[in-house]
């Protein structure tokens, strides 16, 4: 069981940077692919970014390539998404997610994850 708790969420304004953070409470990620989705009032949940394990190869979403970057660091089983250029449809709850996958694999289907936060707001006013 892998347990994900998210921080680093809150409102900020358009143009300025986040960096929210995911703590993994397991005794190593090392085997896990990892990502983060969002999800807007409204709307379904979506995929943003991920990074697989081994290459630490990424992937992105393009409404936050350029702007967005998803990092780990398996000593600390953390996870993290920098997020830069800040826009109001940025606006959302960011969950984290873990699933194990094969080496150099980012994954970008929410069904492909089998572990998940609770998620963190993020709110971009204009």
């Amino acid at each position: 069981q892998v347990h994900l708790v998210e921080s680093g969420g809150g409102l900020v304004q358009a143009g300025g940077s986040l960096k929210l953070s995911c703590a993994a409470s397991i005794r190593t990620i090392n085997s896990y692919s990892l990502g983060w989705f969002r999800q807007a009032p409204g709307k379904e949940r979506e995929f943003v970014s991920s990074i697989a394990w081994g290459d630490d190869s990424t992937i992105d979403a393009d409404s936050v390539k350029g702007r967005f970057t998803i990092s780990r660091d398996n000593a600390k089983n953390m996870i993290y998404l920098q997020m830069n250029s800040l826009k109001p449809e940025d606006t959302a709850i960011y969950y984290c997610g873990a699933a194990r996958a094969p080496f150099g694999s980012p994954l970008t289907t929410e069904g492909s994850y089998s572990y998940w936060g609770q998620g963190t707001q993020v709110t971009v006013s204009s």
